[in-house]
């Protein structure tokens, strides 16, 4: 297999190089190409990146209008929408637009290192209920589709188990465990655990 190339298009040099490191230490061998705008992003010679990493906010360009320049640049390449606003209404936005996932930089780097992998894997993510506006089944409700992963936190988030009981029950860093519980309130549109097991319950996705 070759080497992952990545995109990173942000304006912030200090997070680009922050991100840099957390990709190339989590993710083994990787090109990372970076840009500060999507100007310069569309103008740089290289090769197809497997993944691009846009920022939503950007001088010139913003990342929301610059999704479709980038998929007529590279329509091979998914986009990853990175973000500080993490409202539904921003992140639904975005996903309609063609983003294939919503990262909040607040998320903890295993989380985000997780997704880019499970993109990079060709894995399907799960889609939060927000994303699908008012489509959906009988109910209202979407499908979601969870991977085994996500599935294993919610089964003992069903249960009662906290952050590092999980963590230490399937062998991740407490801040993984958190940032998979965090995607999971988001797909399931829960506002706390409680809420999102009920939900889980209530569509079949745990016993």
């Amino acid at each position: 297999m070759s080497t992952p190339r990545l995109l990173l298009i942000d304006d912030h040099a200090l997070f680009r190089t922050g991100l840099r490191m957390v990709l190339a230490n989590g993710l083994g061998p990787v090109e990372v190409f970076e840009t500060s705008s999507l100007e310069e992003a569309m103008h740089q010679d290289m090769p197809p990146p497997d993944v691009v990493l846009l920022d939503i906010q950007l001088k010139g360009v913003n990342g929301l209008d610059g999704i479709a320049l980038v998929q007529r640049r590279w329509p091979d390449a998914p986009v990853l929408i990175l973000s500080s606003d993490t409202s539904p209404a921003t992140a639904r936005s975005a996903l309609s637009r063609g983003a294939r996932a919503f990262v909040s930089k607040a998320d903890a780097a295993e989380h985000v290192l997780s997704l880019i992998g499970q993109v990079l894997r060709g894995e399907t993510l799960a889609q939060p209920t927000w994303a699908q506006g008012d489509a959906g089944g009988a109910d209202g409700a979407p499908e979601l589709r969870l991977t085994a992963r996500q599935c294993e936190v919610l089964d003992l988030v069903s249960q009662g188990l906290s952050n590092k009981l999980i963590a230490r029950r399937l062998g991740l860093s407490e801040n993984t465990v958190r940032g998979y519980v965090q995607s999971l309130l988001v797909a399931l549109n829960a506002a706390s655990r409680s809420q999102a097991a009920f939900e889980a319950r209530r569509r079949g996705l745990i016993a």
